[in-house]
């Protein structure tokens, strides 16, 4: 019997052979640590005033993608939960610094954005040790960014060595993005820090993508990032702009059609139906009231369909 194996991230880059070969005396590097994802970051930030100023004026990335292997990613945030938030406080202090010293010699600063966005994420085919970078003018998914490709810097444990390359936008979808490794702070035109305690983390818990079968959405999707602990999402017959509800412009979703909860305790989501048809992951759920809603768990990447028409996903921000 043939089988196949899904082609890795590195595969598809068509880097995969210089990436992951393993040299001869080459050791494995330490572990990582928070001292070396501060130094990385820093590094990076320094890259980018090199690889984007111009004539007077000093540019820089304001989003940080740093991307390491599920068990790197994953000792963080179970033995050192907010290590992240304090990496990225003295990495902007860094930023700062640095961009004051370019100011005194009268170079011209030119923020991109309002805020620095960083993220801190995983990707399956890495290894523990591997880590990479992508870095964005502009933080967030504008249309100009999603027309380009983006240049990623990545150093397997292997060999030590970095290689940057470009990526098409859409590859990002092979990373795994988590709500708890995202993390804000506003851009100070006087270059200090302030008095920010903590990063600031959005409060959106995740984010529903629908799919309409209609021609005027045709090859586009409805987005909406869901920042209180229960919503409603429903048809054309609700009115827009209400507060916790999804309004998918369809007829062929009911009004309303479901909710779905965030459990914070057992952080996972519910879904409760109210609609005439409702399927998470090919399987129908049952009926309810919404005086007398049942629950059912709503796992993440979950797909739900409305009366086999409406398509809805479920992904973490």
């Amino acid at each position: 019997m043939h089988t196949t194996t899904k082609p890795t991230f590195w595969q598809r880059s068509g880097v995969h052979n210089w990436f992951l070969k393993k040299e001869a005396g080459v050791t494995e590097t330490s572990s990582m640590t928070p001292d070396l994802v501060y130094k990385y970051i820093i590094e990076k930030f320094k890259e980018s005033v090199t690889e984007l100023s111009f004539a007077d004026r000093i540019i820089f990335y304001h989003e940080y993608i740093i991307c390491f292997s599920p068990p790197d990613y994953n000792k963080f945030m179970d033995n050192n939960r907010g290590i992240f938030s304090l990496i990225i406080k003295e990495s902007v202090k860094a930023f700062y610094t640095i961009l004051q010293e370019h100011r005194q010699k009268g170079k011209k600063v030119t923020a991109s954005a309002n805020k620095w966005v960083f993220r801190f994420v995983s990707h399956p085919d890495y290894e523990k040790g591997d880590k990479s970078f992508i870095g964005k003018l502009l933080p967030g998914n504008n249309v100009q960014q999603k027309e380009e490709n983006l240049r990623v810097t990545f150093i397997p444990r292997q060999t030590g060595i970095a290689q940057t390359f470009d990526i098409a936008d859409e590859i990002l979808k092979d990373f795994t993005f988590y709500s708890d490794g995202y993390y804000e702070i506003p851009w100070n035109e006087g270059l200090v820090l302030g008095d920010v305690n903590d990063p600031k983390v959005p409060r959106y818990l995740a984010r529903l993508e629908a799919t309409l079968p209609d021609k005027k959405f045709a090859g586009k999707k409805l987005e909406y990032l869901i920042k209180d602990d229960i919503i409603t999402v429903a048809g054309i017959d609700e009115q827009p702009d209400q507060r916790a509800v999804f309004r998918v412009p369809s007829e062929w979703v009911s009004s309303p059609h479901l909710s779905i909860r965030y459990d914070k305790v057992a952080d996972k989501f519910f879904v409760a139906s109210f609609g005439e048809k409702t399927i998470v992951n090919e399987n129908e759920v049952g009926n309810s009231t919404r005086d007398v809603p049942i629950w059912t768990e709503l796992p993440m990447n979950s797909r739900i369909v409305l009366n086999g028409i409406v398509s809805i996903n479920i992904f973490k921000v």
